[in-house]
């Protein structure tokens, strides 16, 4: 029997990098995915792959710092497949003028926690009613490595909405945990990713981070999307308020093997 048979699974930034990986995974794994993303084309492209391969899956057209689109985006889940189990908060954005707290500009830094932080938080205010209405269900919401421990190359705006998504996360699995809902966060480390290739395009910033992971490379966008798969699946049925850190050693590491 597959992981997530009769779930419904909502997934956000599902139309490219880990989002796309965990969206066709999920299907694989018998659930019926919405797959939200700003970039319709994206999501319409996904969808696509997804129902080639015998899955079931739609698109939604979806900004994740808007009130309406998110509750629209619940709303399909639940007229479209009936209810809805799971909600991998996965949308989230690094723009490159985010860098140190004297550097970041005030727009850069609104718009950043605007998508990372608020997204998140309406994601699951629009989920939580939709999932005690379906019986329970689990919340993924993606925190970061840097949400663990700082940085000398600053990134001030990202790091600080990843450390507001975990502290959030634990909170919400508190208040829930008697109500059928878990919330847990994943702690990735640098993925593999066309952001990240677009970030770190210059070989000496890409080797500046690469030097700190223990286990000498970047992760893959499926190691994410496994680890969010556990999470949602009843695997994970004794987890709640954790935060699941897959970052190839770096929180563990004071230095890295030669």
């Amino acid at each position: 029997m597959a992981r997530l048979d009769g779930k419904v699974a909502v997934i956000t930034g599902a139309g490219s990098g880990i989002g796309r990986v965990a969206a066709a995974l999920f299907a694989a794994e018998g659930a019926k995915v919405v797959v939200a993303d700003v970039v319709a084309d994206q999501a319409a492209s996904a969808v696509a792959e997804i129902t080639a391969a015998g899955g079931s899956a739609t698109a939604v057209t979806t900004d994740v710092s808007d009130e309406e689109q998110v509750e629209a985006m619940v709303r399909a889940a639940v007229d479209t497949y009936g209810g809805l189990h799971v909600l991998f908060n996965n949308a989230g954005i690094f723009p490159h003028d985010d860098g140190g707290v004297l550097d970041t500009p005030p727009a850069t830094w609104q718009r950043v926690m605007d998508v990372n932080l608020k997204g998140v938080w309406l994601g699951c205010r629009a989920a939580v009613p939709a999932m005690l209405d379906s019986g329970g269900g689990s919340i993924v919401n993606v925190a970061s490595f840097v949400a663990l421990m700082g940085a000398a190359t600053a990134q001030i705006a990202y790091t600080a909405s990843k450390g507001g998504v975990l502290a959030m996360t634990r909170e919400l699995a508190v208040e829930y945990a008697r109500k059928g809902i878990r919330a847990n966060s994943i702690c990735s480390g640098p993925i593999e990713t066309p952001l990240l290739a677009e970030l770190l395009a210059d070989p000496a910033r890409r080797q500046r981070r690469l030097v700190h992971i223990p286990i000498g490379r970047f992760g893959r966008p499926e190691e994410i999307a496994k680890a969010a798969l556990f999470l949602a699946s009843d695997d994970a049925s004794f987890v709640t308020g954790s935060a699941l850190v897959v970052d190839g050693g770096i929180t563990a590491a004071y230095v890295t093997p030669e």
